[in-house]
Parts: structure tokens; C-alpha cells; sequence
């Protein structure tokens, strides 16, 4: 089997160790690839390569129409290849072509709003308290940015870092997930295609323990922009601390969906499934934690259980499949751990709870989606994030109890409202303390949008204009334009 190797420097090559690591469908554990595995030696040799290609290199001060140019390329790219990297994708993650497909357009499409704003903020003149002067406020790229991407959306969550961070003029050093690196390789053959110059971009392929730490303590690295668990999260602002790096983390959420008796009720029903159920549950927005208005509580429940209980499980590739696998083994035994934990302490499985027992699914890592009614917000599995197929229940009887139950977390990243008045709505909204909310909608998100936390879910925002500013520092330049004595010593 080929070896897929890193990219340092403009060059395809493998780790100092030459050691490697297979990469294993989570449908039925075959080994679909086996790519070079790097260590903290790769990393210091990649964080090189970049100080020195934003020090001393070009692509920082090229001119950003040309850098939008650079990175539209990347976009018709992906384009061209998209039904390649939908396999890629699906093949990695276990998600359904369907959903890969989709995951390539919105890519494309990050890409293309980056591109579109390279050369749109020129600055601006400010108002100068002193005669004959020039005050102007300028950003600049931030320089060299450690970027470690999640195993969950691999290239999506690739795209909203590589995107903003080459319009921006930076250099970078990107480690995806170890166990799903196989279409970050792929887009990094297309940015050297691009007309990415050497050094600019990097790829390290290993560890978080390993090439991850060395990226956050690094003194070097001037930003680490980080999707993935909260107490890795933790861990990165400690290592971070050593230069005082910029931080952009996205933690992860326990979202609460908030449904009134006055909604649309099939509406709410079918929505409440995709908040969730796409990419088994894997879904850093999911909708996992149902808040329900006591009067339609017990109605709502069965009609969601009995959809629940028709959701086909399978390939990614078959045509019919509506929810794939979970990632791993050890994934699947941890979201297995949370749902017994959870009847532990009293929750009751409406549906699911369990392994499918399919025969054709017993080599895959599936597990049924699973509804738990009976929920109280003192309970461990409505307060942490599963990061499964599983959602949870709980029911509220006035608007106030709504929106105390929805803040009652460490996490603040999205929210759902579902109900037909509108001042009822924005009354909520107002008050739930979370990154994104939407109003009878559930986990849309598009470029143009800021994404990111509150509380404990994490630090700056990715995509919109907000995105692309994380990438970049903020200069104040004050011009004398007559320069003349003070004489404040005479």
C-alpha cells in the first residue's frame, strides 16, 4: 500500500521516523490507507519552514487581489474534484455520499467568500487630534498560525481556517485529525495546483499529543486556531500561554432546542431529527438536548420516537442510508458509556439505547439513535456533550423556565426557538446566551455568518468577516506631517 506523506516546505515527504499509521473505514474497519506519521521533530521542522516563508517570503505583502485570485483557484479545484473528495470523505468518516456532497459545495463556497473579500478592507483614515497629521488604522496578517482540525468534518472545518488564514497573507502549519486525514491531504494537493507558494501552507500528519503540543507551545507559532474537545481546548490555552499566542478555539456545545406547544408541530418534529441524526450525531451544533412544552410534551415524543425508529443505519455508499457509523471503536464505547450513564441516573430510553443487530452493521462501529426521555438538567448526560446519536429530553411548562433551562450549562454555541410568535421568539433570543440561535431552524450555517461560542464552547469566531479578522492584527499608524519642537525641557 502507497504511503501518503506531509507537505513541508512545497514537498510531498515522509515523517523523520518513517513511521505510519492505517487509516480504517468505520464501516467495516477496513484499512483504506496508510499515511506517514509525524512527531514533534516533523512539527519544528514545519513551524521552520513557515516563520521563514512569512519573514522572509512574498506571499505576505502580494498584493490580496492576487492572494483572492490564489485562493478562488482552490475553490474551482475543489469543484472540479468534488465527487473524488465526497468519496474521500465518506470513506474516512462513515457519513453518507449525500452528506459529503453537500460538505464539498459548502467548502467550495467558503473558499469563494474568502476569495471575494481579499482586497475589500483597505483600512481606514481616523479622526487625528493634531494638525497637519494622518491617523489610518491598517490589519495585517498575524503571521505564522498553528490550525488543528477535528475528525468530525474534516475538510469543512479545514476550509474555515486554510480559507481566511492565505487571504489574510499569513503562513500556516495545519494538523488535521489523525484518523481522518485523508481529504486535507487531497486540498493540499490542490493548493500547491493553486499556486500556493512553497511554504505558505504545510501539512503535518500525527498526534495531537505529539505534532498538536509542539504547535501550541511553540514560540514561532503567532496563532493556533483549534476545533475539537473542551479539555484539549484547556490544554491549548495553557501551552498557548508560553508567547501569549492568539487563540481561536471552537469547544463543542450541549444545544438546547426549544420547542413550544404553539410551533409548527411536524415541522418541529422533523427538524428536531436533523438537528441531530446527520453524521450519527457527530455534530459539534447538534440539537441533542430537547427542551418541550409540557402540553405537547408526551405527543411530541412519540411521534419523534416512531421517525426515530425508522432512521435506516448503513454505507455511506448505499444510495438509501440515512445515517452512517460512529467514528471509532473507542467513540462508540464512549457514546455507549454516556447513554448508560444516563439511565443511571434516571433518564428512560423512548428508543434505541443499543447496537443495532444487523448482521450486515456488526462490523461497523453503528449505534441506534437513541431518544431519552424523563431528563433533568442535574443530570450528566443533558449537562455533556455525547457527541452521538442520542438526544435527550426534558420538558418546561412557562417561557422564563424555557430559557433558564437552556442557559443552564458550561456551553454556549447554538440554540433553536421553535414557535409561532414572534415577539416570543426574539424574547428568547435575547436572553439565551449562545453563539448562534435560530428561530424555526436548526444548524443552518453559511460563509457570510460569524460561528463560534459563548462560555465554555470557546474563544473568537470562525467564517463572515469576523473569520477572516481572527487571522490578522489590528496597526494604528499616526504620520507628522510637519514635524516640529516640543520644547517640553527648555
Amino acid at each position: 500500500m502507497i504511503i501518503k506523506q506531509q507537505f513541508i516546505d512545497g514537498k510531498w515527504v515522509n515523517s523523520k521516523s518513517n513511521e505510519t499509521r492505517d487509516i480504517i473505514n468505520p464501516f467495516n474497519q477496513e484499512v483504506i490507507a496508510r499515511v506517514t506519521e509525524s512527531d514533534e521533530t516533523d512539527a519544528r521542522a514545519a513551524i521552520k519552514v513557515a516563520r521563514y516563508a512569512f519573514d522572509h517570503g512574498e506571499w505576505p505583502t502580494t498584493p490580496a487581489t492576487e492572494r483572492g485570485h490564489v485562493v478562488n483557484k482552490i475553490a474551482d479545484l475543489i469543484e472540479r474534484d468534488k465527487e473524488e473528495l465526497a468519496e474521500l470523505e465518506s470513506l474516512d468518516t462513515g457519513k453518507t455520499m449525500e452528506e459529503s456532497r453537500g460538505d464539498m459545495d459548502d467548502i467550495a463556497g467558503v473558499f469563494r467568500y474568502y476569495a471575494q473579500l481579499a482586497d475589500k478592507d483597505g483600512g481606514e483614515i481616523i479622526d487625528s487630534p493634531v494638525a497637519n497629521s494622518v491617523s489610518k488604522v491598517v490589519r495585517e496578517p498575524v503571521g505564522v498560525c498553528g490550525q488543528i482540525t477535528p475528525w468530525n468534518y474534516p475538510l469543512l472545518q479545514a476550509s474555515w481556517k486554510l480559507a481566511p488564514a492565505l487571504v489574510a497573507g499569513n503562513t500556516l502549519i495545519m494538523k488535521p485529525s489523525e484518523i481522518t486525514p485523508l481529504t486535507s491531504i487531497k486540498v493540499f494537493e490542490l493548493m500547491e495546483e493553486a499556486g500556493v507558494p512553497a511554504g505558505v501552507a504545510n501539512l503535518v500528519l500525527g498526534a495531537g499529543g505529539t505534532v498538536g503540543a509542539e504547535l501550541s507551545v511553540h514560540d514561532d507559532v503567532d496563532l493556533i486556531s483549534f476545533t475539537g474537545g473542551i479539555q484539549t481546548g484547556k490544554k491549548i490555552m495553557q501551552a498557548a500561554s508560553g508567547n501569549v499566542k492568539k487563540l481561536a478555539l471552537e469547544l463543542g456545545g450541549k444545544n438546547p432546542n426549544i420547542i413550544f406547544a404553539d410551533a409548527d408541530f411536524d415541522t418541529a418534529v422533523d427538524q428536531a431529527m436533523n438537528a441531530v441524526f446527520f453524521h450519527a450525531g457527530q455534530i459539534c451544533s447538534a440539537g441533542t438536548r430537547i427542551l418541550v412544552e409540557e402540553s405537547i410534551h408526551d405527543a411530541f415524543v412519540k411521534s419523534l420516537t416512531d421517525k426515530v425508529k425508522n432512521i435506516k443505519l448503513g454505507s455511506g455508499f448505499d444510495e438509501d442510508t440515512q445515517m452512517g457509523p460512529l467514528i471509532s471503536e473507542q467513540h462508540l464505547n464512549k457514546v455507549m458509556r454516556y447513554v448508560e450513564n444516563g439511565i443511571k441516573e434516571g433518564a428512560t430510553v423512548a428508543t434505541g439505547g443499543k447496537r443495532p443487530t444487523d448482521p450486515e452493521l456488526q462490523n461497523g462501529f453503528f449505534y441506534l439513535p437513541t431518544i431519552l426521555t424523563n431528563c433533568t438538567t442535574d443530570m450528566d448526560v443533558v449537562q455533556n456533550e455525547g457527541f452521538g446519536p442520542v438526544i435527550t429530553v426534558e420538558k418546561f411548562s412557562t417561557e422564563a423556565e424555557a430559557i433558564k433551562l437552556a442557559n443552564d450549562s458550561i456551553y454556549g454555541l447554538s440554540g433553536g426557538v421553535w414557535t409561532a410568535d414572534i415577539a416570543k421568539a426574539e424574547r428568547c433570543v435575547a436572553k439565551m446566551r449562545m453563539g448562534t440561535v435560530w428561530i424555526n431552524d436548526f444548524n443552518l450555517y453559511f460563509p457570510h455568518a460569524p460561528w463560534g461560542g459563548f462560555k465554555q464552547s470557546g474563544i473568537g469566531r470562525e467564517l463572515g468577516k469576523a473569520g477572516l479578522e481572527e487571522y490578522t492584527e489590528t496597526k494604528h499608524i499616526f504620520h507628522n506631517l510637519k514635524p516640529e519642537p516640543i520644547n517640553w525641557f527648555q
